[in-house]
């Protein structure tokens, strides 16, 4: 099973990203996106971007999984 966390682009170079989730940086890469950007919320799978996703969803899918976690925690 993939869980799919929203992860927020903060720099590119060339063909890789890093993307920030939660303070949590990596890098990955953006072969398989047309016109990623900073400041872009994206979907990863296995070192890949594959999919951009809005704003809003990104932060709506992030607050679940912090509320997921905070009921585990409990």
């Amino acid at each position: 099973m993939c869980l799919a966390i929203p992860s927020k682009i903060v720099k590119i170079e060339n063909t890789l990203a890093t993307i920030d989730v939660e303070g949590v940086r990596r890098d990955v890469s953006i072969l398989l996106l047309e016109d990623a950007q900073i400041g872009d919320y994206v979907i990863v799978h296995a070192g890949f971007a594959i999919h951009k996703i809005d704003e809003a969803a990104a932060r709506e899918s992030l607050q679940l999984l912090r509320e997921a976690v905070s009921m585990m925690e409990n």
